[in-house]
């Protein structure tokens, strides 16, 4: 009874101590302004794309020629293009794609860059030496160029796009992740792991995985904002996800560069949104970088 009568204070600090994500939070508006800004932009969008079919004054593809190429009104906050489609109804179904490849985007590109930087860095010699091989040689391809060839062979589609920036993201990725690793396996207690006789899986699931989460998190947020621009890109060179879909890129392709005379708002709604949340996305990732790396906090 005694022992439990001491071990009960240590028990209720442990349950008032707040949990990891409350201090990245709290550290994260405290100390990095604008990453937490960030934040708040990043998530915006992405509950905006999540309720697009609610917050949507319009249909994303409803025409009404009676008010086509209307400048911003109270009826139209971001106008209307040629058609009298309502831009930002189009702009807020635009978030809805840009969110999912976005995401998705990161989550694949995690993944393989996690398995392949793992692997190469924990048992290094030849494996180590063949992966990282195959990876200088995946990243001497110009991305652009791979996206292009894979959008003329298997055509346009979301699938099509996904997997192949999951893919060139997530290989290049697998550097950061290398070199974290290699710097983990060093230390004692992986030593340590092995001498009681863990197996390798069970180190690298238990102990090496956990100490590369950090760089992981900021590879998954920086990716987010190079999966949305890279979307964009191709929707502008008309090989993204094709109409009548609405996408960012393809707005500032089709009537924004079209009728960017007429009515300059066509190009500056989706060219705004998608400098917003691209911005959002990486400053948001430096600050929980800086944040997350012992080594910056250990410098301050």
């Amino acid at each position: 009874m005694k022992t439990d009568t001491k071990m009960q204070p240590q028990v209720n600090a442990a349950a008032r101590r707040p949990s990891v994500i409350w201090r990245v939070v709290r550290k994260l508006f405290r100390e990095k302004r604008l990453g937490a800004a960030g934040a708040i932009v990043a998530v915006l969008f992405l509950f905006i794309g999540i309720f697009a079919s609610v917050l949507a004054p319009y249909g994303m593809n409803e025409v009404n020629m009676g008010v086509r190429l209307q400048p911003p009104s109270w009826a139209h906050p971001f106008g209307t293009d040629n058609l009298g489609r309502d831009m930002l109804s189009r702009c807020i179904y635009g978030a809805q794609i840009s969110v999912i490849i976005g995401l998705v985007v990161a989550s694949i590109a995690s993944v393989i860059s996690a398995l392949i930087g793992i692997v190469s860095g924990y048992f290094g010699g030849k494996a180590d030496l063949v992966i990282q091989r195959f990876v200088d040689a995946w990243m001497s391809f110009p991305g652009l160029v791979v996206l292009i060839v894979v959008a003329s062979v298997f055509g346009s589609g979301l699938l099509q796009i996904i997997i192949t920036l999951g893919l060139l993201i997530g290989i290049g990725g697998s550097r950061i992740v290398r070199s974290a690793v290699v710097s983990v396996r060093e230390h004692t207690y992986i030593h340590a792991a092995k001498s009681i006789g863990a197996s390798a899986p069970r180190v690298l699931w238990r102990h090496v995985l956990p100490n590369v989460i950090p760089p992981l998190i900021v590879l998954f947020t920086s990716s987010v904002g190079t999966a949305i621009l890279a979307e964009s890109g191709l929707s502008f060179l008309g090989l993204g996800v094709p109409p009548p879909a609405p996408t960012w890129g393809g707005m500032l392709s089709g009537n924004g560069r079209t009728f960017m005379l007429q009515g300059p708002w066509l190009a500056l709604a989706p060219g705004i949104c998608l400098t917003l949340v691209v911005y959002a996305t990486n400053v948001f990732g430096d600050a929980l970088r800086d944040i997350l790396d012992p080594r910056m906090s250990g410098s301050r």
